[in-house]
């Protein structure tokens, strides 16, 4: 196991009445003036009013900043930042799941921008940290990203089509009010590209080439296996309520790097594709991974057989047959293709209406933003004919 220094700031206020804890967290805080910043979608704003009452109960000054979009867009980062400056914002409080919490954290940042420095050209794209940001908390109303308690941020430049992920501790949020009951009114598409997003940080995590790291690796498992056990429930009884918990909970473990302590942090490589998908395409981040990953295991397993055959074993309960390794992979990938399938989502390309006339430019946007970050640490390094190999497999 390697050395490693953990930091986890946010405080977790879980459960039915969560929400009744947002008072006294304004109150330590104490804002002079706060940024609620929201989708502004019909199905979240029972839960932005909710919200408001409690500002307004606590006399909390805010300015409202909303219209947010799935794969968050640096252009609505921008118009935050100005609001907030011409505001005198000091605190921002993001309702909502990944793609709101993502764009609070780029204005955060951006609002505290030194003269002269470009939130793109300077942190998005070269992948700096982020050394200083406003606070900010959250209300979460999709477990999906794990933003809530993480301190990364994704962002697609409007007029490149391109995503890029950076992060810092100054990001991580103060506080994140989880309420299983928030999700309940969400359509199924959401529940299942939040689930596998949740699946696919996990195996991300999983899938390293440094050893003796067997506590983590169990701990990772025991997520995935509960998400493979509960997530399908939602498909047929979307108000459960203990599943809904299960699946958020699980959505905040397995981005706050807690499963990753001791080992490396992984390659990200299937991330690093699927975000150039979801950048190009009418796609969410969580299908984009679920047609990317069980193509991606295929092309690497061989780089790590024991890897992929202890996932199988522990993981999807193929039998060992040691004489039959291949076997036992695969049926473990066609294992996490129903699971995916069950869960309403497609695996290949073409199940997501994506053809392949734009493959270079995918490969080559996604090895562009691994330039920085992500590379090196997983089962194997890739390049741009490994990428474009990868789509082509998954195309189909």
């Amino acid at each position: 196991m390697l050395d490693f220094e953990y930091y986890g700031p946010t405080r977790i206020i879980f459960g039915r009445e969560s929400l009744g804890g947002l008072a006294a967290q304004m109150q330590k805080v104490n804002p002079k003036k706060l940024l609620l910043v929201y989708d502004g979608n019909p199905a979240t704003m029972p839960i932005v009013d909710q919200v408001k009452e409690v500002l307004n109960g606590g006399g909390v000054t805010y300015t409202e900043f909303f219209g947010i979009k799935s794969n968050p867009l640096l252009s609505k980062v921008m118009e935050g930042i100005e609001l907030g400056r011409k505001e005198n914002i000091d605190f921002l409080l993001a309702v909502g799941g990944g793609s709101v919490i993502d764009t609070a954290k780029g204005i955060a940042a951006g609002l505290k921008l030194k003269d002269g420095e470009d939130i793109w050209r300077d942190y998005y794209f070269p992948k700096n940290r982020f050394n200083d940001a406003l606070p900010m908390g959250v209300v979460l109303t999709i477990p999906a990203s794990g933003s809530e308690a993480s301190f990364g941020t994704v962002l697609t430049h409007d007029e490149l089509l391109t995503k890029r992920y950076t992060g810092g501790e100054s990001l991580i949020p103060k506080f994140a009010i989880l309420n299983p009951e928030f999700t309940m009114s969400l359509p199924p598409y959401q529940t299942a590209s939040g689930v596998f997003d949740i699946v696919s940080h996990l195996i991300e995590r999983y899938f390293v080439n440094f050893p003796h790291v067997d506590l983590s690796d169990r701990m990772i498992e025991a997520c995935i296996r509960t998400m493979l056990n509960t997530a399908p429930i939602l498909v047929d009884d979307p108000t459960n309520y203990d599943a809904r918990a299960e699946v958020m909970w699980a959505g905040c473990i397995a981005h706050n790097k807690i499963l990753e302590m001791g080992r490396t942090h992984g390659d990200w490589a299937s991330h690093d594709i699927a975000h150039e998908l979801s950048a190009m395409y009418e796609i969410s981040h969580g299908g984009s991974l679920a047609v990317i990953m069980p193509s991606w295991m295929r092309y690497v397993y061989k780089h790590n057989i024991p890897k992929f055959h202890q996932f199988a074993c522990r993981v999807f309960d193929v039998d060992v047959a040691y004489n039959q390794i291949d076997d036992v992979i695969n049926t473990m990938i066609e294992r996490l293709e129903d699971f995916i399938h069950t869960m309403g989502l497609p695996t290949k390309l073409k199940g997501a209406g994506i053809g392949n006339n734009d493959f270079e430019l995918l490969a080559s946007n996604a090895m562009e933003g691994r330039k920085y970050l992500g590379t090196g640490n997983g089962i194997i390094l890739l390049g741009k004919e490994d990428i474009l190999e990868i789509l082509k497999m998954a195309e189909k």
